[in-house]
């Protein structure tokens, strides 16, 4: 069997957490998917990637909440539960320690997301169509002109 160097099995790790960030991960979970023993794997991870996989997969979800804030209307505890975080207390906290503001803040400095709503063009389209307008069906019929 060939030697796989471990930065290709850590890479796995980085991976489900870039994917499944969303989920209740662990560093056990992440470990296990770099076929390492946690230790070793936390240990491995931080000497490749500058960091501790806990400080990667929590900077991950505060990346998609700072979207998530930026892009919907969805409640500060709706955004904190979908990215994969328990607790609003601590998600605003984190958030607060990496962006220098409370979510709440920061959804306050882009414009509503309502304002910024994407439509498809094909939408655009048919509602840009005139209604009810035929080609000389809506004209009278002279009834000399017919005779």
């Amino acid at each position: 069997m060939a030697f796989v160097p471990p930065a290709r099995h850590l890479l796995r790790a980085k991976d489900l957490a870039d994917g499944r960030y969303f989920e209740p991960l662990t560093v056990a979970d992440l470990a296990r998917a770099a076929g390492l023993s946690r230790g070793h794997f936390s240990q491995e991870f931080r000497r490749a990637f500058g960091e501790s996989p806990h400080a990667y997969l929590l900077t991950r979800r505060l990346e998609r909440a700072a979207a998530l804030l930026r892009d919907t209307d969805w409640t500060v505890t709706e955004i904190c539960l979908r990215v994969g975080l328990q607790s609003t207390g601590s998600f605003t906290t984190s958030f607060g320690r990496v962006y220098g503001m409370t979510p709440t803040v920061y959804r306050a400095s882009f414009p509503p997301a309502a304002a910024r709503a994407r439509v498809p063009a094909c939408m655009r389209r048919i509602y840009g169509r005139p209604k009810n307008r035929t080609f000389r069906e809506d004209a009278p019929r002279d009834s000399a002109v017919a005779s």
